[in-house]
């Protein structure tokens, strides 16, 4: 799969996003990279965040607390 294609990844919609169009954080992960954007933009051309693997868990090991 290639990162250059963010419309070709599979994406989830963040458990804290709410159903109204607002706050919404979608992820699409590859076993290197994670994926990040803002859905409540166009989903197809809306920028998104490339981060290492690693430095995703390290991310959510820091917000998890």
């Amino acid at each position: 799969m290639s990162v250059d294609k963010p419309s070709e990844l599979t994406w989830f919609k963040s458990s804290y996003s709410d159903g109204e169009g607002g706050q919404c954080v979608e992820v699409a992960a590859c076993p290197a990279t994670i994926h990040v954007r803002d859905s409540k933009q166009n989903p197809l051309t809306a920028p998104t965040l490339s981060l290492p693997a690693t430095a995703w868990r390290v991310f959510l090991g820091l917000v998890r607390g």
